[in-house]
């Protein structure tokens, strides 16, 4: 069991992301809606009265710092647990101390667990029954999305408080703040910034304040004092992270805003998410399957050749691979956000499927059936039916829709793109009214089965 917030008096050699760490809820930058003034959490802190709380968010935007607040700011006995690290016989004697400080101290224990989605689900289910009758005050903290990796016994007894990616104005300010303080910044270097230099690393670190912070101190590392921090030095500390994973959360919120960016005919968002999921090491096959599938949805008979354009394309991206693939994808990729729109094609079917699984079914009209056995024809099968290629335009007016079922209508036509072209022959189709045998046909020829 560690204590992550016991600090040495010893030389400080710890990173300078954790010796900047706030010390108050009014220190933390960049989550005002979680810890200002007025929020719950803050009120919960000034009145010692913290209840279970699970903090979710990307790294580095303040999970393990509002717990270390918390520890400084109440008067709990705090316990901190690492989820990597930790099994149920430490679980359970934490548990026993937490009993001895309530009944020895009249304290309460604060139990912070860091990647709390690492427990499994027998870790978990010894930490219920102990939330649950005040026990401990559970703070778990997790990069994933807890609905799906937390028992939900579990967290409905916790009060769960979201942290977003931080803005690059407030990770700015971050570091300006450690570039002036002297006690644990890099204030005693008193180096000249050139301008725009600490928004470069801000954009850089994408939302994550320890990844800015450590980005910093690499960058002054080696400086004299009075030296200056250039766009040029802080571009010659690479930094590589890609916030994707093919397993986690990220994955499926990237893939989804893929094919909502495609659906939107933002072709530069749509690449964008793309880039990111090629270089989360994503295979080419499913980048393509969503593709394929946005272009039939989304793009459907408005322009029925996105469909062909997909499909073309994930089976060259399959032989190519990667790196090339990823120039047959971007092709595919921009002709389905650049086509016209329509999803007429999923509305029919999801209403037809509707209204079967209701249990309109209907029999099959006798015109319809299966007439090529021997006998079909006593039984009435297949008279009556009208062959449509003997007809002008290769169609008639006949009913196909069971009895029951004839006023129904799933398709919903929008005129976009193709499609308009094919309704306007649609409609025309539907509004003919033509007689049995005309113009010499007959209803006799292949296709009467």
């Amino acid at each position: 069991m560690d204590n992550l917030f016991t600090q040495s008096t010893a030389t400080d050699f710890r990173p300078l992301a954790v010796r900047m760490r706030p010390q108050t809820l009014a220190d933390i930058c960049g989550q005002e809606q979680v810890v200002g003034p007025t929020s719950f959490l803050a009120a919960m802190v000034r009145q010692d009265t913290v209840p279970s709380l699970l903090l979710y968010g990307p790294p580095g935007t303040g999970k393990t710092t509002i717990a270390h607040v918390i520890a400084q700011m109440t008067q709990s006995h705090f316990v901190t647990v690492n989820a990597t690290t930790s099994g149920v016989a430490e679980l359970r004697k934490v548990i026993h101390e937490a009993k001895e400080q309530g009944v020895l101290y009249g304290r309460r224990t604060i139990v912070f667990i860091d990647e709390i989605h690492r427990f499994n689900k027998g870790q978990q289910d010894i930490l219920l029954s102990y939330v649950e009758d005040g026990t401990i005050v559970l703070i778990g903290a997790t990069t994933e999305n807890p609905f799906f990796e937390v028992q939900r016994a579990l967290l409905s007894r916790m009060r769960l408080i979201r942290l977003e990616a931080l803005s690059v104005a407030a990770i700015e300010r971050i570091l300006a703040a450690a570039l002036t303080d002297a006690e644990r910044g890099l204030g005693t270097l008193r180096l000249a910034v050139q301008e725009g230099a600490l928004h470069q690393i801000a954009v850089r670190a994408d939302g994550d304040a320890r990844l800015a912070l450590n980005f910093l101190e690499q960058a002054a590392a080696g400086l004299a004092e009075g030296a200056a921090l250039t766009m040029e030095r802080v571009a010659e500390i690479g930094v590589e992270r890609v916030q994707y994973d093919k397993q986690g959360d990220s994955h499926y919120d990237v893939a989804s805003a893929f094919i909502k960016s495609m659906r939107g005919s933002d072709v530069d968002a749509a690449l964008h998410y793309m880039a990111r999921m090629i270089a989360g090491g994503e295979k080419p096959s499913f980048i393509a399957r969503r593709m394929m599938i946005c272009a039939s949805e989304d793009v459907g008979l408005a322009d029925s050749h996105a469909l062909v354009v997909a499909t073309a394309a994930a089976q060259a991206a399959e032989m190519v691979g990667f790196p090339e693939a990823r120039i047959i994808l971007a092709h595919a990729v921009t002709y389905i956000a650049l086509a016209p729109k329509s999803n007429s094609i999923i509305g029919a079917i999801d209403r037809a499927q509707a209204r079967v699984a209701q249990g309109a079914f209907g029999a099959v009209p006798a015109h319809l059936r299966d007439a090529h056995y021997t006998g079909a024809e006593k039984l009435g099968h297949g008279a009556g039916y009208r062959y449509a290629h003997n007809y002008p335009n290769g169609w008639v007016k006949q009913q196909y829709l069971p009895d029951e079922l004839v006023q129904d209508r799933y398709y919903r036509p929008r005129s976009l793109g193709a499609e308009a072209e094919l309704v306007r022959q649609w409609n025309a189709r539907r509004g003919q009214l033509q007689s049995e045998g005309s113009n010499g046909k007959t209803d006799e020829g292949n296709g009467t089965r």
